[in-house]
């Protein structure tokens, strides 16, 4: 399989679903509290050590039958798709991520309550712990996994990792600022029409 559909289709997913995402927000709200460099480093490291898991489960997934493989993928893929446009339908338009912020909040709250300086490598390592436990089980986590299975996986890697370096920046540099001007009705409406087409790419592959 070709390198740049899958280094594509990563970078697209992983940019339209991780902004405004919860992880977005432990980044930007930790670099308010810490150095940025620290809080950076953490963010990345750990999103890219996720994707990587990420793709490893999709092509540890394609020992089976190909056949049932992308007619999983199909199933998730148009799944999470028609999912996000029937919320995108149900929301208002004002929406500006208010319940990632308060769960990032939340989470950051309760892991430096009584903290009131750290050292950069308990930065860096709050930031990466923070990031990995909110991407895992996550639906771009998922995504991830079934977009493995279906394109070449080195590219979906590299694709998958910018597309996250991109948003952790923007989250660590002005993401509060950006935060406020993201329309999450928007957001979701384009994640779920960009699932659509990967899975009738799928489909298409099975024909």
């Amino acid at each position: 399989m070709s390198l740049l559909p899958g280094f594509t289709a990563g970078l697209l997913l992983i940019t339209l679903s991780e902004l405004g995402d919860k992880t977005f927000f432990i980044g930007a709200i930790l670099a308010m509290r810490h150095p940025r460099r620290w809080v950076y480093g953490g963010v990345t490291v750990a999103l890219a050590t996720m994707t990587a898991l990420s793709v490893w489960i999709g092509q540890v997934a394609t020992v089976f039958p190909q056949q049932y493989v992308k007619g999983i993928s199909v199933v998730l893929f148009l799944g999470f798709g028609l999912k996000l446009l029937n919320d995108a339908m149900r929301m208002s338009g004002n929406e500006r991520m208010i319940h990632e912020q308060a769960d990032a909040l939340e989470a950051i709250q309760c892991r430096e309550q009584g903290v009131t300086a750290c050292p950069g490598r308990a930065v860096w390592m709050e930031a990466f712990t923070l990031t990995f436990v909110a991407e895992w089980g996550d639906r771009t986590q998922v995504a991830t996994i079934t977009l493995a299975t279906a394109q070449n996986p080195y590219g979906v890697f590299l694709g998958a990792v910018l597309g996250h370096a991109i948003c952790a920046a923007i989250a660590v540099v002005c993401g509060k600022l950006i935060a406020g001007q993201i329309s999450e009705r928007l957001l979701t409406a384009i994640g779920g029409v960009l699932f659509l087409i990967f899975g009738i790419v799928v489909i298409q592959q099975m024909t």
